[in-house]
């Protein structure tokens, strides 16, 4: 059976790696409270001993109280991840800032990480994974999401449909 142009854009940008141990799972920020929920399953899972919440104030996210990050940490903290293996990084403000000033913090605190887990929504996880092999080359980084099909994700929200299906054609075009 052949699937229709949006469920055929859904599993392009999911990249299904198969998850290594790493040195850190690196939360981007977003909208989405399920992304910081799945990352603490990551965390259980034994699959790093730290984790990274990475995202200021951002576009879709501008009536946070507080930056993405700290919002991410919290959810993190509640689900059990000690709150000293959760770095913050609360000043990006797009996927590319996310890279580079998470970089920008792991060398200033010295922390020698080569490996990554980077956890973001579903239909991010080829933008995330092309923006940081872009932005930080030569390190090993596997991305992952919540496990949900499309129509998990979206619900019964028509709205928010159009707009991650806007957002998926959009970033297929900037991937090309």
């Amino acid at each position: 059976m052949q699937k229709d142009p949006i469920h055929l854009l859904w599993d392009y940008h999911k990249l299904n790696h198969k998850l290594q141990p790493a040195d850190c799972i690196l939360v981007f920020g977003s909208h989405d409270f399920r992304v910081p929920g799945y990352a603490a399953e990551l965390y259980h899972r034994g699959l790093a001993p730290y984790m990274l919440c990475s995202g200021g104030i951002g576009r879709g996210t501008d009536h946070f109280e507080k930056p993405e990050a700290e919002l991410f940490r919290d959810v993190l903290v509640k689900e059990g991840v000690p709150e000293e293996k959760i770095l913050v990084e609360n000043k990006s403000t797009n996927s590319g800032e996310n890279v580079q000033f998470s970089k920008k913090l792991i060398e200033d605190l010295d922390y020698n990480w080569h490996t990554f887990i980077v956890v973001h929504k579903p239909y991010m996880e080829r933008r995330s994974y092309a923006t940081f092999m872009k932005q930080w080359p030569g390190q090993t980084v596997m991305v992952s999401s919540p496990q949900l099909s499309f129509e998990e994700f979206i619900g019964d929200d028509e709205e928010f449909k159009k707009k991650v299906v806007k957002e998926m054609v959009g970033d297929t075009l900037r991937i090309k």
